[in-house]
This record gives C-alpha cells, structure tokens and sequence, in this order.
C-alpha cells in the first residue's frame, strides 16, 4: 500500500484526563508523524493537537480509531489523493 501525505487533527476536552493516553498512542505511532504541533487552550481547558503524517490508508485509520475511542477526545483527517 502507498503512502500519503496528510494531517490529523485531535481535539483533547480534558487534558488532565486524556492527554497521558493520546500522548501515549502517538508515540507508537511516532514513524509516521513528520511534524506535530499542540496548543493549550487553559480558558476552555481543553487542548489541539495538529499532526502532518506520512502514512497509509491503514495506518491513519488505525491511529485515529485508537485516539478516537478516548473519552474526550475528537480526531479528523485527511490524506492527500496520491499517485
């Protein structure tokens, strides 16, 4: 299967609860990410996490399922169309 370009959008609502856990899966899946940008938003308390992955189609959707089965936690993405 090719790889693609895309991003990964994750909203975390409680970081106190759920950033040790999204942490922890992005780390396993640190091979695909080439770049990873997060921003806390203390007046909401919540925080967003942008990643630009290089990946498959499986890869992505394995990551996002597993980030998208934390409580709290809401993920998007997109992959480039490919060749």
């Amino acid at each position: 299967m090719n790889k693609r370009l895309g991003f990964v959008g994750i909203v975390i609502e409680n970081r106190q609860k759920s950033a040790e856990k999204v942490n922890a899966i992005l780390s396993q899946y640190g091979e695909m990410i080439l770049a990873r940008t997060g921003m806390p938003y203390k007046e909401k308390e919540c925080c967003v996490i942008t990643l630009v992955i290089d990946a498959t189609t499986d890869q992505v959707g394995t990551l996002t399922g597993k980030l998208g089965t934390i409580d709290g936690v809401t993920v998007k993405s997109a992959l480039s169309k490919g060749k």
